[in-house]
């Protein structure tokens, strides 16, 4: 036997009836749906919930919005600098150990301490991490973003176009 030699059982499928067709035929007039009311009607809507106030209309919107000029960072801090066990700490060699993702915007932050000199570059510092950083005799070097930052110009935010 072969898939197309399969039929279904005698009896077991049926003609769809054909209703709605005026009085004088069998199903004419009302259907088959008996008289009056909401199921005798064409279509409820999707999501109708009988008059009750429906559950897209229950919850409430989302407030806020997202800034679609956010410059985010991925924070590093001195302690994380200092447990890497290098002297010269760049964007690669953050990346390969883990602590940042490929493209990601790295700023160096002051928690920790730093005991021997090391060469940092990194995208962005703070004014503690700047500070310690030097106070141990390292260099700071303030990397190019990858990508244009670039603030809104001002006045122009809200200008319809």
């Amino acid at each position: 036997m072969k898939l197309h030699e399969l039929t279904s059982p005698e009896g077991s499928t049926h003609r769809r009836k054909v209703v709605g067709r005026g009085i004088a035929g069998k199903g004419g007039k009302t259907a088959g749906r008996g008289t009056k009311g909401q199921k005798a009607r064409r279509q409820i809507p999707a999501g109708f919930e009988g008059g009750q106030l429906p559950l897209l209309a229950r919850i409430p919107k989302l407030k806020g919005f997202t800034n679609p000029f956010r410059v985010a960072y991925t924070p590093v801090n001195l302690d994380a600098l200092a447990a890497l066990g290098v002297s010269e700490v760049t964007y690669d060699v953050l990346v390969a150990r883990g602590l940042a993702k490929k493209g990601d915007l790295v700023k160096v932050l002051g928690r920790g301490s730093v005991t021997s000199a090391l060469a940092v570059s990194a995208h962005a510092f703070s004014e503690s991490a700047r500070a310690a950083l030097e106070a141990a005799g390292g260099t700071v070097t303030v990397l190019d973003p990858p990508f244009s930052v670039r603030p809104p110009a001002a006045g122009n935010q809200h200008q319809n176009r």
